[in-house]
């Protein structure tokens, strides 16, 4: 089977998640090719801007979608001296593999682990300023990688249908709301209002965790205890 059953409004459980495979379907959703056509077509289209492409593993993700009949070898192409090429199309269970993942992908959030966000959660563990001139280096990098992407998606906009730089569009839309936002929790942290930094420039001053902090963290393992309690007499009600 392609996928698993799971909850309403929750991703399935796939044989395949690599995005990777998912765009190798969407090519040969179009026609047939052999896997370096792929690898050009994805280039060309510039589509390592928005999925995570490793061309030396895209044989092997040929492989897995064959493996699982999602694509079959449909022939052989030789271009002049060059070695004979499988040519691979796509199956019924490969379309509706594809049709079902794309959808998915479109219609239901999904929760992603930006590195960022992880940088975020933790950045406690510094001292206040030595944050503030972090976050300010990255607001440099992130403007001028906006005016960098901008210029380029300016570029290429009068040429290409918008069907084509969408993704782009999308990429440019976080990048501004990152930018907007880190501007706002800079300016707080810079003029003293950021809520905690009192207690945080404490916690790097002294050494100590401040009284609230503690407080919090022991409210918060309490509140998790209860919820783990609350969850393991549900699956014995079940049972």
């Amino acid at each position: 089977m392609a996928t698993t059953p799971a909850p309403s409004g929750r991703p399935r459980r796939r044989v395949l998640s690599n995005p990777l495979a998912l765009a190798v379907l969407t090519l040969l959703a179009e026609q047939p090719r052999h896997p370096y056509d792929m690898a050009q077509t994805l280039r060309s289209r510039r589509k390592e801007g928005s999925i995570r492409i490793n061309f030396g593993s895209l044989y092997t993700v040929v492989q897995n979608l064959e493996k699982h009949g999602f694509i079959e070898a449909s022939g052989t192409e030789r271009a002049g001296r060059r070695p004979e090429r499988t040519v691979y199309a796509i199956t019924e269970s490969g379309r509706a593999e594809m049709h079902d993942w794309l959808s998915e992908l479109l219609r239901t959030p999904a929760k992603e682990y930006p590195q960022f966000e992880a940088g975020l959660s933790l950045m406690g563990v510094l001292p206040p300023d030595e944050v503030i001139a972090l976050l300010a280096e990255r607001q440099q990098a992130l403007d001028a990688q906006l005016a960098s992407e901008e210029a380029s998606l300016g570029e290429i906009g009068g040429v290409l249908p918008r069907i084509f730089l969408i993704e782009g569009e999308y990429q440019l839309a976080l990048l501004r709301a990152e930018a907007e936002w880190l501007r706002q929790v800079r300016a707080e942290l810079e003029a003293g209002t950021f809520d905690g930094l009192a207690g945080w420039r404490q916690y790097h001053e002294t050494g100590e965790v401040p009284a609230e902090f503690a407080e919090f963290d022991r409210q918060a393992k309490q509140a998790e205890r209860g919820e783990q309690s609350t969850q393991g007499a549900a699956r014995h009600t079940h049972e």
